[in-house]
């Protein structure tokens, strides 16, 4: 059975089969491609109905990529997107409008993602009158205020404009409208990275609680802070230059770390005990990420990878599982 048929008849909320997003280098007056940036190169993940799925890795490694390619804000360049079982890689504008009532994205920065000119009431409200899902301004007004009780918020607040509020409660707001549609898929883009300690537990506890009162709601989690992430998440991806290294159960990945980046990466994470974090092991890589312009022939991390053997620079290792749903791509681990 072909990966595009397991995905079509999986149940899941989300597959995405062997992804590829290059964006086209040009350059000249001709404005002639010369290059491709391989910001996503053959990723294959799924999320299902009720799950969390984090993502994280470093700057530029095509996290955010995947998210904005699975909303389809990017065509991708190759392979196939399934959401509820039909595949929306191709689909038009007008296809499209009908199935993003079904997902959502919350941006990183919530000082820059909500329309300053007007209310935050009319922010939430938007995608209802979008996609048609009131029939009155009663119900218009209604709704909106529930969405506002959901997520924390005073319903008196509807009036009030972005700049009104703090980082937090704009988060919130942005929260609010992603569930306007009732989605089955939320795709959450650094949610946290721009809020305080004390905001960032109120924003993942909420995310944790809506979710429990949808048991269908998924999350695409993407994140730097791998704590955040162990927290939120049921299995974790970790993505390194536009390729999945590495995915598992949160449980068993923070326990049994297989992939070199994978220990290098979760040895940078500070840790709250003093003692534990004196003692442990740190893992320090030599040499810069390479540019996704170029990006080096087999493994993409055997420039800077200490087990790294002939092999390594010959041919792409292929994410396979090594047991009990832990998979790897690497030739020597």
């Amino acid at each position: 059975m072909s990966k595009q048929t397991e995905a079509n008849d999986s149940g899941n909320i989300v597959d995405i089969v062997n992804l590829k997003m290059y964006f086209p280098v040009r350059r000249g007056i001709l404005r002639r491609k010369v290059a491709d940036v391989k910001a996503i190169d053959d990723v294959s993940i799924s999320i299902k109905p009720g799950e969390t799925l984090g993502l994280v890795g470093e700057s530029g490694c095509g996290k955010t990529t995947v998210g904005r390619c699975i909303i389809r804000l990017y065509k991708p360049t190759a392979g196939a997107i399934y959401f509820d079982g039909e595949q929306i890689t191709n689909y038009n504008y007008n296809k499209l409008r009908a199935v993003r009532r079904r997902m959502s994205l919350v941006f990183q920065d919530p000082y820059s993602s909500l329309n300053p000119r007007i209310s935050a009431g009319d922010v939430v409200g938007e995608p209802l009158v979008i996609h048609k899902l009131v029939k009155s301004r009663s119900e218009y007004k209604s709704r909106v205020e529930e969405l506002f009780i959901m997520t924390g918020l005073s319903p008196d607040m509807t009036d009030r404009f972005p700049h009104e509020f703090s980082g937090g409660q704009r988060q919130r707001i942005s929260v609010a409208r992603a569930l306007a549609g009732d989605p089955s898929l939320i795709i959450c883009d650094e949610p946290i990275s721009a809020l305080d300690v004390s905001m960032q537990s109120q924003i993942i506890n909420l995310l944790m609680e809506l979710q429990s009162k949808n048991n269908r709601l998924g999350y695409l989690f993407i994140s730097h802070d791998l704590m955040a992430v162990q927290y939120v998440s049921q299995r974790i991806a970790v993505m390194y230059l536009g390729r999945i290294v590495e995915l598992a159960n949160s449980v068993e990945l923070y326990a049994n770390t297989l992939h070199p980046y994978s220990q290098a990466l979760l040895s940078a994470q500070p840790l709250p005990d003093p003692f534990i974090e004196e003692t442990r092991q740190r893992i320090i890589l030599t040499g810069d990420v390479p540019t996704p312009l170029n990006p080096p022939p087999g493994c993409s991390f055997h420039p800077r990878c200490p087990m790294a053997a002939k092999e390594c620079s010959e041919s792409v290792p292929e994410l396979k599982d090594v047991g009990g749903g832990h998979f790897l791509a690497c030739h020597r681990a």
